[in-house]
């Protein structure tokens, strides 16, 4: 029987910064150490199968684990083509006993056999105790269920190089006409793109990271309009219309050259990252999940060697209120309920859902935890000025992949100039298929 799905409605509080001023688990010393269940003897393995071609935050917490339970061999794998394959492999011989899963596949029928193969994590008998957990990130079924638990969170926004606003005497806008001021201001001063990104119709392009805060809000205000949205309904593609007309002034200013873009850089990931630090790059909009590369790139860039500067990741400044601050979950961690190892696997997560442990691993990962007792790198510190009727919890916006896909299209097309804003909300709905 398919599980039925549901989504808890409620607006993460991501501003706080400091583990004292934030509710939830209380306080990190008020938390309960970790005790084992079962036999610490026991010799087995527990095997992650994810999606990150390494993975040493994940590595660190194996080793932290071992303190208790020496005999166990913990191993994580990189599963060639994740998306693809994760659902055939939980079928055969060579099925992990945890496995990554991530928002979109929820609720998706083609994702179906992957949460029909999930354990609930919820089951009294698994001890695990999702209290310090942002509640606002976990999904359930109808029945109660958590067959994902998230264990890094994410956002989005823009890097931002501190030395070059310092240099040229500009603070770092949180308004839009702060923005349009500094980005007018680096043009006069020589620096050829003072916006820069990966451009193109993925996940983690310029365009979409720029654009998609917004769409966010626009669905959260519209849930009637969202749920048309959500079934590629033609009529629905109004609520695009805020978020590609911002895209739209963008692309009509000089402060992004498209074309420098595409041809400097030509993945969302390590070349974004290589090309900031090359250091006349003032703000480089893209994912955390490319922030999170970035401290064991540093030393790979010459140019940063030769010239380190102070960086850090802000909002996009949207409107005079500011940017909008979208907490969503990186990765989720579901554990393989016909796994012969199911029970070291169920302690391991056990083990892994604590405000310590969380806390460790978005440290070592450079992501933001999934915790309610927030620790951030030094890195994500401006998201705590953010205004709270503008963070966004991604369960509550609840756009699901289809139509993000079709926003991505849209986004990427009204950048370019392809489309207008008009004719890309005219075509929702088949603008990709």
């Amino acid at each position: 029987m398919r599980p039925r799905f549901k989504r808890i409605m409620a607006v993460a509080t991501l501003i706080v910064m400091t583990v004292t001023a934030i509710a939830g688990c209380g306080n990190a010393t008020k938390e309960k150490p970790f005790e084992p269940k079962l036999d610490t003897s026991l010799s087995t393995s527990v095997t992650v199968y994810g999606n990150y071609s390494n993975f040493e935050a994940l590595e660190s917490e194996f080793e932290r684990f071992n303190e208790y339970y020496p005999n166990v061999n913990l191993s994580y794998i990189y599963l060639d083509g994740f998306y693809d394959a994760i659902g055939t492999t939980l079928l055969s011989n060579e099925a992990p006993d945890i496995y990554c899963t991530f928002y979109w596949m929820w609720g998706d029928p083609k994702c179906a056999d992957i949460f029909d193969a999930a354990a609930n994590l919820a089951a009294p008998e698994t001890g695990i105790d999702f209290s310090c957990v942002r509640q606002s990130l976990l999904r359930k079924t109808d029945d109660g269920e958590i067959l994902m638990a998230p264990v890094l969170a994410s956002s989005f926004g823009m890097l931002v190089n501190l030395d070059l606003f310092k240099k040229e005497g500009l603070k770092v806008p949180t308004t839009w006409k702060e923005f349009e001021d500094a980005c007018a201001k680096f043009k006069a001063a020589g620096y050829a793109s003072p916006v820069m990104g990966y451009v193109s119709t993925e996940s983690g392009s310029l365009e979409y990271n720029f654009a998609y805060p917004s769409l966010c809000n626009s669905a959260v205000a519209n849930p009637t309009l969202r749920d048309s949205f959500n079934n590629l309904d033609p009529d629905a593609g109004e609520l695009m219309r805020q978020s590609l007309e911002k895209l739209k002034q963008l692309a009509d200013s000089d402060f992004v050259n498209i074309e420098k873009c595409i041809n400097e850089i030509d993945n969302n990931y390590n070349a974004a990252i290589m090309r900031f630090y090359e250091g006349d790059v003032p703000m480089l909009i893209c994912h955390a999940d490319v922030a999170s590369g970035t401290k064991k790139r540093e030393s790979q860039s010459e140019s940063f060697s030769a010239s380190p500067f102070e960086y850090r990741f802000y909002p996009v400044p949207f409107d005079e209120k500011g940017g909008f601050v979208v907490d969503t979950v990186a990765m989720n961690f579901s554990v393989n309920k016909n796994s012969p190892n199911k029970d070291m696997a169920i302690e391991f997560m056990r083990f892994l859902i604590s405000a310590q442990e969380l806390g460790n691993m978005a440290s070592v990962k450079r992501l933001i935890t999934t915790s309610q007792n927030l620790s951030f790198d030094s890195i994500y510190s401006s998201l705590g000025d953010t205004r709270k009727d503008r963070i966004i919890c991604s369960t509550e916006a609840n756009i699901n992949d289809n139509a993000i896909k079709q926003f991505r299209y849209a986004a990427h097309h009204v950048l370019m100039g392809d489309m207008t804003v008009d004719e890309a909300i005219a075509a929702y709905g088949n603008l990709s298929k």
